[in-house]
């Protein structure tokens, strides 16, 4: 079969590449090495086997499949729940001022995160499990122009 140096090589060079190309590089491999087999190549060089399935796929029908980057991971709590956003603004616009130099845009609430949170629920009737954490209060405050100020003591 293949040396151990020949095996690095081939799996130095995959790591290079990214989507269809490295698919297709995957497959090729496959084809010439492993005799078309995705088992094979996941045992020998621990390949994705369904990656190398997709390439070979990809391979014999000239159909190149597009990788969708943009529509993994977690979307933002505002995409989620639209009316917790305007719930937040409404809670948050009578405790918010301009900034005192007029240097940015943004406005500074004089609440916390945490306090926030606590009023959706006493105030908005949101429950507890519904609602996102305090961090993300804060990033969804601060992405809608609001900065938290700390409070003195």
């Amino acid at each position: 079969m293949l040396d151990e140096q020949m095996k690095e090589t081939l799996k130095d060079a995959a790591c290079k590449l990214t989507g269809s190309k490295k698919r297709a590089f995957m497959a090729k491999v496959a084809e010439d090495y492993f005799d078309a087999s995705a088992r094979k190549a996941e045992t020998h060089l621990g390949w994705g086997r369904q990656t190398v399935q997709l390439g070979l796929h990809e391979r014999a029908s000239g159909v190149v499949c597009l990788d969708y980057y943009q529509g993994r991971g977690n979307r933002r709590s505002e995409a989620k729940q639209p009316e917790l956003e305007q719930a937040m603004r409404a809670l948050v616009d009578g405790q918010s001022q301009a900034d005192p130099t007029f240097r940015t845009t943004f406005y500074y609430a004089r609440v916390s995160a945490q306090s926030v949170r606590d009023a959706l629920i006493a105030e908005k009737g949101y429950r507890d499990e519904d609602l996102p954490t305090r961090q993300t209060i804060g990033a969804m405050l601060n992405r809608m122009g609001y900065r938290l100020k700390k409070h003195k003591k």
